[in-house]
Formats: structure tokens, sequence, C-alpha cells
């Protein structure tokens, strides 16, 4: 009975990844599913303001509270957030590095005078008596505005990381490629913040 020994030679590099079969556009495709899930998030906050946002319990309404000067002013500070981030990525795709990040730096100060804004608003209303505490309506609204807020936040913090990056290392493909990410966050923030002030603000002092 004669034995023969298989063949089991395998290329040096068979057991390695060498990143071949990945999608080129797994990254954008991933990131796309993480904001679905955030609008998942929101429709969950707005559905739970639509069904408490008219229960006060005998204390303050929108109209008491909302100052729509001084929210105008703070939706004017992101919608003009969202138009410099787009000056950044038209800089990007001509290549020119300290453009972007001029823009991204002014982005970045748009997006702190929101919050600030937003910061000053809820100590004002806490400071009232009008806290997250007082009723269903309140605490319906600082929950879908401080969620809002705290995307905001996430989003500077982020802004000032990719900023650090592009100085170090240049606008590389990657670099590139987390910086349109981010531009698809802010716009989609932006977007959810129209629908915070039509629903929350405007239509609360026009009721």
């Amino acid at each position: 009975m004669s034995a023969h020994t298989a063949d089991t030679t395998f290329p040096p590099d068979s057991f390695y990844d060498t990143g071949e079969h990945h999608p080129q556009n797994g990254t954008m495709l991933g990131f796309w599913l993480y904001l679905m899930s955030d609008c998942l998030i929101f429709a969950v906050l707005f559905a739970m303001y639509g069904v408490v946002g008219a229960n006060y319990a005998a204390g303050p309404g929108p109209k008491d509270l909302f100052d729509l000067g001084l929210v105008a002013v703070n939706t004017a500070m992101l919608l003009l957030s969202s138009i410099t981030y787009g000056f950044a990525m038209l800089e990007m795709a001509r290549g020119r590095q300290n453009a972007v990040l001029g823009w991204l730096a002014i982005t970045g100060l748009f997006g702190l005078a929101f919050v600030g804004l937003e910061i000053y608003e809820f100590a004002h209303l806490i400071h009232e008596g009008a806290g997250p505490q007082r009723s269903a309506f309140l605490s319906a609204f600082f929950a879908l505005v401080g969620t809002h807020g705290l995307h905001v936040s996430f989003g500077i913090v982020w802004l000032v990381v990719l900023m650090i990056q592009v100085r170090k290392m240049g606008l590389t493909e990657p670099n590139r490629r987390r910086l349109a990410c981010l531009s698809l966050f802010w716009h989609f923030l932006d977007v959810i913040w129209i629908g915070v002030f039509t629903f929350v603000y405007l239509m609360g002092v026009l009721r």
C-alpha cells in the first residue's frame, strides 16, 4: 500500500487579508446606515413630543417660554455653518488644504455659537423654573432639543480631530472620505434642526 503526500504548500500571504475584497464604498455605506439609525432616534423623539407636547401640567407653554428671535439667530448660525462646510468641500475638490482648514474653522465657530446659544436658552428656562421635570411638555422638549445639541457638540469634536489630521497628513484619500462623512452628518443635523424649529418652536408659539 503506497502512501503519497498531498501538496499542502500555500502562498506566504494566503492567510493575510490583502483588502482586495473590501468594497470601495464600504465606509460611505456604513455611514449611511448609521444616519438611518439616527433618523429612527429623532423620529421617536419627535413622536414623543407630538404625543405629550401639549401636556403643560398647569405650567408655562411655548408661548410663555420661547423667544423666536433668539431661536432664529441660533438657526442662522447652524445654517451658515452648513454653507461654510460646503465651501470647505469645494476647496477640498480643488486640493487647497489651507482653504479647507480655514472654512472648517469658520464652520466650527458657527457650531460653537449654536451650542452656546442653546446652553443659554436651557439655563434661562431652568432659572425660570421651567426645567425638564416641570411637565411632560418640557421633558420632551429638553430630550429632543438636547439630543440634537449633543449631536452638534460631537460634530464639533469630530471637526477638530479632522482638522488636525488634515494639517498633519494633508488631503489624503482617507481624509477626504472622512470629510465627506462629516459633511453628511453636518447637513443631516441641519435638516433635523429645521424640523425642530418648525415643529417645536414655530408651531408651538403659533398654536
